[in-house]
């Protein structure tokens, strides 16, 4: 109402249309300006939607009729890279790689143990045709049966770890129980 009246005050003061004009557009300025902010909140765009969503990722789908992770290689690399880290973890104790390759690395660990427990000579051969190290499956074969005697699987833990600095990889460490 305030603004009507001092429109039509200017109106009746100004002879020129052009200065009507100036001062008509600075009024729908203000009057067009005004209409989004509202005096409860200081908010001045559509209200944001709180609820977290599922995500549409790929990486959260099951993967059915899928035998293992391919891990990004072809299978020679891929056969190399899993006995590289069986080798390593059965060597050291504990490793730490990614995630995806610490859970597809654990199913070989538990067999290359569950041979060692066996200790048969089948058994043996069939760890040195997987293993890098002929000493490292001897010590196997001495101590596991000892210190997997009481176990009946799940020979291996993967504790998940900060991600990598570089290139934000999900990282894990592998270790014996």
């Amino acid at each position: 109402l305030a603004l009507l009246i001092s429109f039509s005050l200017v109106v009746r003061k100004s002879h020129s249309s052009s200065t009507t004009m100036r001062v008509l557009a600075f009024l729908l300025l203000l009057v067009g300006a005004s209409a989004f902010v509202n005096s409860g909140t200081p908010f001045l765009g559509r209200p944001v939607n709180t609820v977290e969503r599922q995500s549409t990722s790929s990486l959260n789908m099951i993967s059915h009729r899928k035998g293992f992770k391919k891990l990004g290689k072809p299978a020679d690399q891929r056969k190399a890279l899993l006995r590289a880290l069986t080798t390593e973890v059965i060597r050291h104790g504990r490793i730490k790689t990614t995630l995806v390759r610490a859970r597809a690395v654990r199913k070989h660990v538990d067999h290359m143990i569950e041979l060692g427990k066996r200790g048969d000579l089948h058994a043996r051969r069939q760890a040195l045709s997987w293993m890098y190290d002929k000493d490292l499956v001897h010590s196997l074969f001495e101590a596991a049966p000892d210190r997997y005697s009481d176990r009946q699987g799940g020979y291996c833990r993967v504790l998940r770890t900060v991600a990598r600095q570089g290139d934000n990889a999900k990282m894990a460490i592998i270790e014996l129980v």
